[in-house]
């Protein structure tokens, strides 16, 4: 069974664990600053009491909209995690007032990613450069 949970008693990690250190630590500020704003948007992905991803908001809703993040352990991948975890967050963030939209960026070769975003009715909005990860792809899935 899957599910997107924020406690952490009991479970356990993948082989190779669930992600790169850099990425943990940059995941573990951003939800740093999630909760200091009072936003809960950060989540284990867990499967059968191993935590298998993360997804979380980037940053708390802002004009109606929240930006996505969401990664499965590289020996995870391919199970229909990353498309069941941010189907959940739609869920989520649908009982949200604040959220009418949500918007996600890809990398522009990552065509797995691309598809967990066509999977659950995300719609591509564009193409920019991004400082950190080169071209990407802008992605937006409306609520309501």
């Amino acid at each position: 069974m899957l599910g997107i949970v924020q406690e952490r008693e009991g479970l356990r990690l993948p082989p190779g664990g669930v992600d790169e250190p850099v990425i943990l630590r940059i995941v573990r500020e951003m939800t740093k600053r999630l909760y200091a704003a009072g936003c809960s948007g950060s989540w284990m992905i867990v499967r059968d009491g191993e935590v298998v991803g993360l997804c979380s908001y980037k940053r708390p809703p802002a004009d109606g909209r929240v930006e996505i993040g969401y990664s499965t352990a590289p020996q995870r991948r391919g199970a229909g995690i990353a498309t069941a975890a941010v189907a959940a967050i739609a869920q989520i963030a649908t009982a949200d007032p604040a959220i009418q939209a949500l918007i996600a960026q890809t990398a522009i070769d990552n065509l797995a990613s691309q598809r967990v975003l066509e999977k659950n009715a995300f719609v591509r909005t564009g193409q920019r450069i991004d400082a950190a990860d080169d071209a990407v792809m802008t992605w937006i899935k409306r609520l309501y």
